[in-house]
């Protein structure tokens, strides 16, 4: 393993597809593993940190103050629990950062300046993005070494698939000629249903091993957890959702070896 943290993206321009509950859980479940993490929640509706049971209503500093330069991000980041899981909080302040940065030189390169200060600090570091392309994701898309896509097998999916890829296409073309897929993951995954078994075949045909071989089934108990303000992997570690996460974990790690 580097000794740099290395930096994931975990994103997708739909909605709705398990983005924040991959992050906060693969997050949750690499820390389980013995790795120091960091995760960074760029998404301004603070799912992620509320996730990992901190108020996104009570930030003294957050993601925002960090990105608009108002704070260092050691300042910013607050351990989560003893498992070596911590958080860059972020709330409804970061609807701002669109507007702060607009007439900044290099606004799209802000967080990995900030990232900069802590990466030796961890194994790995994930990004929680918004759910669209503005420059919070830009600025995580730059920052980071490789993209996590979770998706849906889903009739659309596909479609919103092949814009992603050209948005990523496009930032290695002009800003971050390094970055790559880390993997597809399929998310709420019906294993009864010929729908999501044709779009699970036509995502092998197309992307071959950039499909992860771990996938998430829809599980109660993973959609339970964050109400408690936990990742599923201390809300119910046994679970199938809390499985699946843990699987991810390791699979993701040996991808890194």
């Amino acid at each position: 393993m580097r000794a740099m943290g290395k930096i994931i993206a975990v994103a997708n321009q739909k909605g709705g597809v398990g983005k924040t509950t991959t992050c906060v859980n693969l997050a949750a479940g690499l820390a389980a593993l013995g790795y120091r993490v960091l995760l960074a929640d760029l998404d301004a509706q603070g799912n992620a940190t509320m996730g990992c049971g901190v108020d996104k209503q009570q930030l003294e500093v957050s993601a925002y103050d960090v990105l608009t330069g108002k704070s260092f991000i050691k300042d910013a980041i607050v351990a989560v629990d003893e498992t070596g899981l911590d958080l860059l909080p972020g709330n409804s302040d970061l609807t701002a950062v669109q507007v702060e940065l607009m007439n900044r030189i290099g606004r799209e390169r802000v967080l990995s300046e900030a990232l900069a200060m802590c990466r030796d600090d961890y194994e790995f570091i994930l990004i929680d993005c918004p759910p669209a392309l503005n420059i919070l994701t830009l600025n995580a898309l730059v920052s980071a070494d490789s993209v996590l896509i979770p998706m849906q097998c889903e009739y659309y999916a596909l479609e919103g698939l092949s814009d992603l890829m050209d948005t990523l296409h496009n930032v290695q073309d002009m800003v971050n000629p390094d970055l790559h897929v880390e993997g597809l993951l399929r998310t709420m995954y019906d294993n009864r249903s010929r729908l999501t078994a044709e779009v699970s075949s036509q995502l092998l045909e197309h992307f071959g091993d950039q499909v992860l071989d771990t996938v998430v089934p829809r599980n109660v108990r993973l959609a339970e957890a964050p109400s408690h303000g936990q990742s599923i992997v201390k809300y119910d570690r046994g679970s199938k959702g809390g499985q699946a996460y843990l699987a991810l974990a390791e699979e993701i790690v040996r991808r890194n070896r």
